[in-house]
């Protein structure tokens, strides 16, 4: 057999889970040899067959040679430090959303890697769902024709519970609310199907439903790719959750992409459908959701280090959906309700 792919997982919160679960059907190939963390879960790693060390530096990682890349699953406040270190010890980072704080700290990130000539991957999962991946091609083949307007909504919640917990919907630990905490992924999805040229008008809101500092609703008016006119809603506030949703109109049909479900009505009467199974995160419970994608993920992040080409989403993909919500809060008038 091939030699396993060294890896390392630096935090070991609910993020980390779909990413354990991941590398837990993967082990054949890769071979995670730490986990860094501060806040010791070694029930997480049980499942593992093979030794993984749990340690609280990220230097004894960083100085394995064996290991090659990096998952990094911590709070955004950290990843530009975290991200540094890596590449100087020339480890590949896989890393969790959003890629920082604020889109000045982002853009450092993805020089960095520049810089150093190393691969940065970014989880947005939601490009490896099968329901997408259809969809996706669906556009670029033409098979729906030419793109006349397009509709993105994450309609989810989160209690007041969630959001006390520390640091969660503050500036200075998530670097944002709804925008770049739950609805970036659904966002960085809609860019790929159907480009975003502008935003044209926007609302930022902070409900009644929550305390917190930073915003639980936003609605706007979009250009797309093609000067098509787009709209956007997304919220943590509308109980108890709903997937989310992204309709495309097209010359020779509409597309519903529902979560991980699929319907595309073509004008000849032809219907196309994809169906999955399990949630999307939209509730309660934030990791009601298949880690089929995120396993589909890594493999390719694998796969683009050993054949020496890009991710299928890379740092500077992921710099343009942070564009975009940075030109939703600029364009923005902030409400109170």
């Amino acid at each position: 057999m091939p030699e396993r792919f060294g890896m390392a997982l630096v935090g070991l919160g609910a993020a980390s889970q779909p990413h354990l679960l991941s590398l837990q059907d993967l082990s054949e190939r890769i071979d995670l040899r730490y986990a860094v963390t501060r806040h010791p879960h070694p029930d997480r790693i049980r499942p593992f067959t093979g030794p993984v060390r749990l340690v609280s530096a990220l230097d004894e990682a960083l100085n394995d040679p064996l290991v090659q890349a990096v998952i990094v699953a911590t709070p955004p406040s950290t990843h530009l430090d975290i991200c540094q270190r890596c590449f100087a010890a020339g480890k590949h980072v896989l890393l969790e959303k959003p890629l920082e704080l604020n889109l000045e700290k982002s853009k450092q990130l993805v020089s960095l890697a520049q810089q150093y000539g190393l691969h940065l991957g970014v989880v947005f999962q939601h490009r490896f769902r099968q329901a997408s991946l259809v969809l996706q091609d669906v556009l670029e083949t033409g098979r729906l024709g030419e793109v006349q307007a397009a509709s993105v909504r994450v309609p989810w919640w989160r209690s007041q519970s969630y959001y006390n917990e520390l640091g969660r919907g503050t500036l200075a630990r998530d670097g944002g609310g709804v925008l770049l905490t739950q609805a970036i992924h659904t966002l960085n999805l809609f860019q790929v199907l159907v480009g975003v040229k502008s935003v044209t008008a926007s609302l930022v809101q902070k409900t009644r439903l929550h305390q917190m500092e930073t915003e639980d609703h936003v609605s706007a008016l979009l250009v797309l790719g093609n000067g098509a006119a787009g709209d956007l809603m997304a919220t943590t506030a509308m109980y108890p959750g709903f997937p989310e949703t992204i309709e495309v109109i097209g010359t020779l049909g509409s597309a519903r992409l529902t979560g991980a479900d699929l319907q595309v009505h073509f004008l000849t009467g032809e219907l196309l459908t994809v169906r999955s199974e399990g949630g999307t995160g939209s509730g309660a419970n934030m990791m009601d959701f298949s880690h089929a994608p995120h396993r589909d993920l890594l493999t390719d992040f694998m796969d683009a280090i050993a054949q020496k080409r890009a991710p299928r989403v890379t740092g500077e993909d992921a710099l343009k959906t942070h564009l975009l919500i940075d030109a939703l809060l600029r364009k923005a008038q902030v409400s109170k309700v």
